[in-house]
């Protein structure tokens, strides 16, 4: 594809070049700087000075000056020119010879003293552009001789050459290039590459110089651009590898040039330039009867037989204009890559980030949103250029304005899309996921308000899932925007969540409870009352918790209640006093009752106030269950079931109030001989369990309840304290028995209790207070085991009783041994307590046989809480 890359513009018009002479042809042309020189046919060199002039439009034109014309004297055209700016001297070509001419003057330069200053049977010759030998004051030359099949290499001094080597070739060289060592060369059949100084060589492909006319030129350092076999341009490093791909030109091109990025090639009828960087055609443009292309340090000079023009590049940001202009993104990038190595960093830094902003929205408008995202992020685009795209999403407040040019040529989005709602989706689909990605990374420093907000409203919008984690999560949504934008869309939780996030909890509050009251209509959260109660109970502000939570518990008081028992435990100052709750919940009995049981059986308060209050709210629910008609028996079951828990597992609360509470009622037997039993009147508590309720296993259950904590004697006491209450009770029952109305269940009673615990009475005791008729079959069971718990108990204890003589005789086998070795005492030998030395043998051995005096064991053990056993001994010296 095409792009307007250079401007073809008159230098030298024919008129000012040779007048009305039209025999005269251009042969030869140098550019030193403003300085053009031009050689003729006519052995004639003209000098002209070159003065560009700018129009207020930019464009570039050349104004010539003829400065001096010289005739030659050689009557031969002027076939080749060459500058040593450095020594003020052309080096010139003709008729076979090459000699030095004053650059100033044009006149000839006269040979040195010691040297000649012509070189002779020259066909062609070339500068060194990089020379090896450094003196300041020398050009090196490269020379084709006509007569031999050699490379001459000459130094050029202001009035002198120097011939420092030759090099022999195996064929008639055509055209040359000299860079460093290397030597590029146009052989008859061949091009190669050659190192005058180590003497290797590389061929590099074959070419036929009599169809076609060599082109070897030096582009850059130890590179050259060469015209090989089916139109192609090649390139050809020092070591013959080509690290550029081909420039596909004309079959017939005469002349090339290089204006980086840009390889120029001249044919009989066009120009045509070409991009190294993906070598393609990029222009082309008409020109007659040219013959010449040279590029004098980047200015490309093209020559007719008649005149001379500047092949003048346009700036490269305006070609890269060009490009995006036509949307050609990817050629874009890589011409404005490839101008890099000439542009300074900076200025490349800020071009480049802007160049990759524009293809970016080309992108973007073309809905290739991949791309686009990866050019603004190495642009480094300003987010807010692409959020000012889409109305309403800045907020009021925001600063931003656009940059200016401008990135892109869109007014808005609807502009963008042209009506198509499904471009319009598309883009905000996009903008989500881009504002998601760069929202927590520097591209959203300084900005963070401004993408917070758009992606707020956004979310919003598309009824996106990820709201709730914004606004949940730190952000910096603008509040003032953020508002009505979330009520358009009836987001009334996510609103309520903003509002938590910047301070205003009773705002929040105050509009989730019109949606749980169905004053609003948002079904974001079906369990929003649930979550009311959860942010309450973590709420450390407690006025908003007293002012919310009646609300709560008169919506669902078992719910509600949450709010004061799920409160995490703490001293801080959002801790509630147990007592101003318990207070608070007077008028919401059942949320009340929750409390105190998540007090006294979650948290395990160890206070008698909770405690009995608990009991009493227990004993009230029972009663009121008691006189409901017809009574709902599963609800009476649990409700006295947590009583008689309670009643069983603690023993803070006030067992005689509660007693007094039970009094009048025949159905809470159970509960008033728990109630007896903490009293420790067991012998009350079993009537009632035997007697009253004729519930044997409960008796049975009462005693292994009372006596869990207590040794074995007392938990034998209580069951033998049963079994005296079922015999005496069997007396009785035997009487109406034979009066014909006993029934003998305490005599069966009391078996059954004697053949299930037999382990834990005393068998001897037992077996006195047994009535004399009961059979021992009816007793197997139990003396079995009584028996057994006896012999275990006598072998036990024998055992207890060998090991206990075993150690007293360790122990008098211990004294012994102590007693028979001496305790050494003398005067010189000091008391270990007062380090005073003894004076009489009466002293006191400590364990391990350290003597001390004996006052001074008196002394400590008088100090000390804890007497020391110690052993007395008298020894004599």
């Amino acid at each position: 594809m095409s792009v307007k890359a250079f401007e073809l513009v008159p230098a030298v018009e024919r008129d000012l070049l040779m007048g009305d002479k039209a025999r005269i042809n251009i042969e030869c042309i140098e550019c030193c700087g403003k300085h053009l020189y031009v050689g003729t046919n006519d052995c004639f060199i003209h000098h002209f000075l070159l003065d560009e002039v700018s129009s207020s439009k930019g464009k570039l034109s050349y104004v010539a000056q003829k400065l001096l014309h010289k005739y030659l004297g050689l009557k031969k055209p002027v076939a080749e020119l060459r500058a040593a700016s450095a020594l003020e001297r052309l080096i010139v070509l003709c008729d076979g010879i090459v000699f030095l001419v004053d650059m100033g003057t044009l006149e000839t330069v006269p040979s040195a003293a010691g040297g000649g200053a012509k070189i002779r049977s020259v066909t062609a010759f070339c500068i060194n552009e990089n020379p090896v030998n450094g003196e300041p004051f020398c050009v090196e030359m490269g020379v084709l001789s006509s007569k031999r099949r050699t490379v001459q290499i000459y130094m050029v001094y202001e009035d002198r050459v120097q011939l420092v080597k030759e090099v022999t070739t195996p064929e008639q060289p055509c055209a040359v290039s000299l860079d460093g060592y290397f030597l590029c060369l146009a052989l008859t059949t061949q091009y190669m590459i050659f190192n005058y100084n180590t003497g290797a060589s590389q061929d590099l492909f074959p070419y036929n110089s009599e169809e076609r006319r060599p082109i070897v030129k030096r582009i850059s350092r130890e590179e050259f651009l060469l015209a090989a076999p089916g139109g192609l341009g090649m390139f050809a490093n020092a070591e013959g590898i080509s690290q550029r791909a081909p420039v596909n030109w004309s079959e017939s091109v005469i002349g090339a040039a290089v204006c980086f990025p840009y390889v120029v090639a001249l044919d009989e009828s066009f120009i045509t330039i070409h991009s190294m960087l993906d070598q393609q055609l990029k222009q082309t443009l008409s020109f007659r009867d040219g013959h010449i292309l040279q590029d004098f340090e980047g200015k490309v000079i093209l020559a007719s037989t008649k005149a001379v023009y500047v092949l003048v590049p346009l700036p490269l940001e305006r070609q890269i204009q060009d490009l995006l202009a036509s949307h050609r993104v990817e050629e874009a990038l890589v011409l404005t890559e490839g101008a890099q190595r000439n542009i300074p960093k900076d200025k490349f830094q800020i071009l480049h980030k802007r160049i990759l902003q524009q293809a970016g929205f080309i992108q973007f408008g073309q809905l290739q949103f991949l791309e686009a995202k990866e050019h603004f992020r190495k642009g480094q685009l300003d987010v807010r250029e692409l959020i000012s795209l889409y109305p309403l999403l800045l907020p009021a407040s925001s600063s931003f304005s656009r940059c200016h040019p401008p990135l892109h040529e869109f007014a808005d989005l609807n502009h963008l899309a042209q009506g198509d709602q499904g471009k319009v989706l598309q883009c905000k689909k996009f903008l989500i996921s881009y504002l998601g990605e760069v929202r927590s990374t520097e591209v959203a420093n300084g900005c963070r308000e401004d993408v917070d907000t758009a992606l707020l409203k956004l979310y919003a919008e598309q009824d996106h899932e990820s709201l709730l984690d914004l606004l949940a999560s730190e952000n910096a949504c603008v509040l003032a925007d953020s508002v009505p934008w979330l009520e358009k869309y009836h987001k009334y939780f996510a609103l309520g969540l903003l509002y938590h996030y910047n301070g205003q909890d009773s705002a929040a509050l105050q509009l989730w409870i019109r949606v749980v009251d169905g004053e609003l209509q948002d079904a974001t959260r079906s369990d929003l009352y649930e979550y009311i109660v959860d942010f309450l109970y973590s709420s450390s502000n407690l006025d908003l918790v007293w002012k919310y939570a009646d609300w709560a518990l008169r919506k669902d008081p078992t719910i509600g209640v949450h709010i004061f028992t799920k409160r995490p435990a703490g001293k801080d100052q959002s801790e509630l006093n147990h007592d101003d709750v318990i207070t608070y919940l007077e008028k919401h009995s059942g949320a009340l009752l929750l409390y105190l049981e998540h007090l006294v059986l979650g948290r395990r308060i160890q206070k008698e106030k909770f405690h009995t209050h608990l009991a009493v709210l227990y004993l009230k629910r029972v009663l009121s269950l008691l006189s409901e008609s017809p009574t709902d028996e599963e609800q009476l079951t649990k409700a006295r079931e947590r009583l008689q828990a309670l009643l069983r597992e603690s023993s803070l609360y006030r067992v005689q109030y509660l007693l007094g509470k039970m009094e009048d009622c025949e159905q809470l037997m159970l509960e008033r001989a728990t109630l007896h039993g903490k009293l420790e009147e067991h012998d009350k508590a079993l009537h009632i369990l035997v007697h009253k309720l004729r519930d044997f296993p409960s008796a049975e259950a009462f005693c292994t309840w009372a006596s869990s904590c207590r040794d074995a004697a007392y938990r034998q006491q209580l069951f033998h304290l049963l079994l005296e209450v079922y015999l005496d009770g069997s007396v009785s029952e035997r009487a109406q028995t034979a009066a014909g109305g006993g029934s003998g269940e305490l005599e069966m009673a009391a078996v059954d209790l004697l053949n299930r615990h037999g382990e834990v009475f005393d068998g001897a005791r037992v077996l006195r207070m047994l009535p004399d008729g009961w059979s021992l079959q009816l007793l197997r069971p139990f003396l079995g085991r009584a028996v057994r718990a006896s012999m275990h108990t006598c072998r036990t204890t024998r055992i207890a009783v060998g090991l206990a003589h075993s150690e007293n005789l360790q122990l008098l086998h211990d004294r012994l041994k102590e007693r028979k070795k001496p305790i050494f005492v003398s005067e010189k030998k000091g008391c270990h307590l007062c380090h005073n030395t003894f004076s009489e043998p009466s002293v006191v051995c400590l364990p391990g046989g350290v003597p001390v005096h004996t006052h001074c064991v008196a002394q400590r053990v008088r100090d000390s809480p804890t007497k020391r056993q110690l052993t007395n001994s008298s020894n004599h010296t």
